[in-house]
């Protein structure tokens, strides 16, 4: 088979269609996912092919949305829920945080909650301080979620269909300033929840970054090389369960790190990976301070010319690594 030019929302289309097509018990809920298509359109034409009992257009309560799906996960269910703005998965945290990840271990194991809660995460879109926030940090300090951050074509398409396979709730962070982004899709490709990837090879320093960050941080690398600096660019893809030793090998190559992500600086997920460095025997090799390239500790602004100055760029990432490798 060959490969297919997918934009980043065809590819979530066509991920879900996938797994819906191979097993019956797939469904898909939540708000407009129906006739309407999906707030980002990411559903357009499933309610046709599946019918109302498989896309079902739910009312507008996400605690209701995540603990029904939570449920019917634990049933033998596997519930694929859109909860379009990450922002909204706050009204839904008692169903996800106290119900689903935990249950499997309250009973022992005995059962399953193969659940995947789609979050569409960070600015870019003008939406503004409530439809813009980037929370992955938050469910990465829970125990029995799993949370995923793809930010290609291809692994936005595959991390998925692993997501909904996988028997353990899954938060599925979507970024939802690149769902009109194209790029190569092989369908056939499988990824296995847990591993992340080289996605740009280098000796001066390693850079993490995932999500809507990684595309910036690549550009980023690929410009520095021309300053005769080489970035190697860690994806981890997946943040729970982490590919530490991924990072840890990459560090003791380089000698240096540097995190980049799109949410809030203070408490975000780039900490816990500076920390695990720093427990690890990579920290001897490093000859310079970690560095964070975040996002502003402050409320998204509705004004696009103030929502660029919140979120890091190009520029800011190339600024911040030119400082970690002492060349200006």
């Amino acid at each position: 088979m060959t490969n297919k030019i997918m934009t980043v929302r065809e590819a979530i289309k066509e991920a879900m269609t996938a797994e819906m097509r191979a097993d019956e018990n797939v469904f898909l809920m939540g708000e407009d996912v129906g006739i309407f298509g999906g707030d980002f359109g990411t559903t357009v034409g499933m309610l046709e092919e599946f019918g109302e009992e498989r896309v079902i257009d739910t009312p507008i309560s996400e605690s209701a949305i995540a603990g029904a799906a939570a449920g019917a996960a634990a049933t033998g269910m596997r519930p694929i829920v859109d909860i379009t703005f990450m922002d909204f998965v706050t009204i839904a945290m008692d169903a996800i945080v106290n119900q689903a990840a935990p249950m499997r271990y309250m009973l022992g194991g005995e059962v399953a909650v193969p659940v995947v809660y789609r979050c569409a995460s960070g600015a870019g879109t003008g939406a503004a301080a409530q439809h813009c926030k980037a929370l992955e940090a938050w469910f990465c300090h829970i125990p029995g979620l799993k949370v995923v951050a793809p930010g290609t074509p291809q692994d936005i398409y595959s991390v998925l269909r692993a997501s909904v396979r996988d028997n353990n709730p899954v938060i599925y962070i979507e970024p939802k300033a690149l769902f009109g982004r194209k790029g190569e899709v092989d369908e056939t490709k499988v990824y296995q929840i847990g591993k992340g990837e080289v996605k740009h090879a280098g000796e001066d320093i390693t850079l993490v970054s995932w999500g809507r960050m990684l595309e910036r941080s690549l550009q980023a690398a690929e410009e520095l090389k021309e300053e005769g600096i080489e970035v190697e660019v860690i994806d981890p893809i997946t943040l729970v369960p982490l590919d530490t030793e991924l990072i840890v090998e990459s560090v003791k190559k380089t000698g240096k790190l540097a995190i980049c992500h799109d949410s809030f600086k203070t408490g975000g997920f780039g900490g816990e990976i500076a920390a695990r460095i720093a427990e690890s025997d990579a920290f001897d090799f490093l000859d310079s301070p970690i560095y964070r390239i975040a996002g502003a500790d402050t409320h998204i602004p509705s004004a696009k010319n103030l929502e660029v100055l919140v979120v890091p760029d190009v520029e800011a990432i190339k600024e911040t690594l030119r400082k970690a490798v002492n060349k200006k």
